[in-house]
């Protein structure tokens, strides 16, 4: 008896189950059942966020990046390239995700750095002798300085602006926006706030592709 109270219990449940998904359809004719929450759009960009591309360029690629990230060192040129082949049309944001050990002071070498406007060939230095200040996964901001002179940053400046609580502020927030949004590594990408389906430079270029065609 008890079995077979489970059984017409059972059977109601799904019942149940398959009439409400009847019900949504017919409800919501043409539409998909929502399968995931947006992301968090005021998650992508902040006020203090490194940007290089024309403010009202159609398309937007937000990068979650690493200084002593490899792969982020490896697609920095193939990127910049991609945006030299559409000049005015794409713009680029940089948000800083220090995963690897010690990356976090290397991120604050490049904020300070930002201060002074001289973000972009702070990054392009470090990025072309990552494999001086950074091997087995783990950075060392001391030996990142003899990269960053003559390209007329004041020093002693920079010295004093990488204790400033805003600076850390500023940092802390990049990290716990890549945590809503659910970035675990470097580098990722969202181009017009979407992510990438697939991690690969021919994703993004095809996902930048898509959005350029639908702002013409």
């Amino acid at each position: 008896m008890q079995k077979q109270t489970t059984y017409i219990a059972s059977l109601i449940a799904l019942l149940l189950v398959i009439g409400l998904g009847s019900w949504w359809y017919l409800a919501n004719p043409g539409k998909k059942a929502p399968e995931t929450a947006p992301i968090d759009r005021s998650a992508l960009i902040r006020p203090h966020s490194p940007s290089e591309g024309r403010a009202d360029a159609p398309v937007v690629i937000v990068e979650f990046f690493d200084p002593a990230c490899e792969t982020c060192r490896t697609f920095y040129p193939m990127l910049k390239g991609l945006m030299a082949e559409h000049p005015g049309r794409i713009r680029l944001v940089m948000r800083y995700a220090p995963f690897h050990k010690g990356s976090d002071k290397v991120v604050a070498v490049l904020a300070a750095a930002h201060r002074q406007g001289k973000f972009w060939p702070a990054l392009e230095a470090l990025f072309s002798n990552q494999s001086d200040w950074a091997s087995n996964h783990t950075a060392k901001a001391d030996l990142t300085w003899k990269y960053l002179d003559g390209l007329g940053i004041n020093m002693e400046q920079l010295a004093i602006d990488l204790t400033a609580p805003d600076l850390k502020q500023a940092i802390a927030q990049d990290l716990n926006d890549a945590n809503t949004l659910g970035v675990a590594q470097t580098p990722e990408y969202f181009v017009n706030g979407r992510p990438l389906p697939s991690f690969g430079f021919e994703q993004l270029r095809q996902l930048v592709g898509d959005e350029l065609v639908k702002t013409r």
